[in-house]
């Protein structure tokens, strides 16, 4: 069965401050998906949040980027930014750059994620969504889970899995994008995926399927914006079993909390803590950044599920050094390596700084 599975998210207003997702605008998003799977636009959806982040995961067959499924998620968020001025939460509608829909809401403010599969006879699939932090923050973990054997056991003792993958690599200032081969080019890869400021993981295909295993988003906020606004909070689809890794092999990397750009004002580095959707509350110093994982089995489009992959007592250590990790980061204040260097600054108030002194400088002798 050929299907479609896109997740579209959008911050329309946080509750309280960036913390946490109103239950009435979930509400009100839930009533646009409904009435769409009514009408036959979709196969099937589910609605939740990650921190202030309004995520909708749907099923259909109408391709990606299709002009009818991302004009519905407009519609929605709209709805939901309504919904959020009404109750007067924070920053209703930020990510919503556009003053109308033009087709396709990339580049308006939303994150995508999309794929189109040939649903298998058994169809496992964990979506990954995060707060706080931006679209490179998925470069280690979709690394560790594609290309890293210490991580993924199936690259050295699956068949189906040896041969490797290929990971479409974008950049998101120059908007280029280069596809390089796992294992053969791993060395000429981390040159790119270890500056994920710049460098993201759009995609990742099976070698010698060319089915696609993984997408991201890869949007960034302060470059359409030209200021910033929020971080790109991004998310991420990932396939499991069979020629892919194994559902515990795709969670593995989050056992090990990594150091990734986001947290307060989007302007500094921070542990990225695994939590259950009920903890996806970023709080402390609007952190830190979060990331949930939902799975669900897919059946002829058709949702069962979710589980929440992350609400699991193994992870507690990992949530344990995250809390750690960010006592050590805050102890620098405004100093990097907490705060971020000033070429990730450039959206700031660092160029009005650097404007008004500029008289002030002198040459060294």
């Amino acid at each position: 069965m050929k299907l479609t599975l896109s997740v579209i998210k959008a911050d329309i207003g946080g509750y309280v401050g960036h913390s946490e997702s109103h239950p009435e605008v979930l509400k009100k998003a839930g009533e646009y998906m409904a009435k769409a799977k009514k009408d036959g636009l979709l196969i099937d959806y589910h609605v939740t949040k990650c921190g202030d982040d309004l995520q909708l995961i749907m099923t259909h067959q109408r391709g990606v980027d299709n002009d009818e499924i991302h004009k519905l998620t407009w519609d929605t968020f709209l709805a939901g930014t309504e919904v959020a001025k009404t109750l007067k939460l924070y920053g209703a509608g930020q990510d919503l750059l556009a003053d109308a829909f033009s087709g396709n809401v990339r580049g308006m403010g939303p994150g995508v994620a999309e794929m189109e599969l040939e649903e298998r006879p058994a169809e496992p699939v964990v979506i990954f969504m995060a707060d706080k932090t931006a679209a490179g923050a998925w470069n280690m973990p979709l690394y560790k889970m594609f290309a890293d054997p210490f991580n993924t056991i199936g690259l050295v003792i699956a068949p189906t899995m040896h041969g490797g993958f290929a990971f479409e690599i974008h950049d998101v200032k120059e908007h280029r994008k280069i596809t390089l081969n796992s294992p053969e080019e791993i060395y000429d890869m981390l040159v790119f995926m270890g500056a994920p400021g710049r460098y993201a993981v759009k995609a990742i295909y099976h070698r010698e399927s060319g089915d696609i295993a993984a997408v991201s988003s890869t949007q960034r906020l302060s470059l359409m914006a030209g200021r910033y606004i929020g971080k790109d909070d991004p998310v991420c689809i990932v396939r499991g079993q069979g020629q892919f890794p194994a559902v515990g092999e795709i969670l593995e990397p989050f056992a090990s909390p990594i150091l990734v750009e986001g947290w307060m004002r989007g302007s500094h580095m921070g542990p990225l803590m695994p939590v259950s959707v009920a903890d996806s509350t970023p709080s402390r110093f609007d952190g830190p950044p979060r990331v949930i994982g939902l799975g669900f089995q897919l059946a002829n489009g058709h949702f069962v599920g979710p589980r929440d992959m992350f609400a699991d007592k193994s992870f507690n250590l990992a949530r344990h050094q995250a809390n750690e990790m960010a006592d050590l980061m805050r102890r620098h204040g405004p100093f990097e390596p907490h705060r971020l260097p000033l070429d990730e600054m450039e959206y700031t108030t660092m160029p009005e700084v650097m404007q008004k002194l500029a008289g002030r400088f002198e040459e060294l002798e």
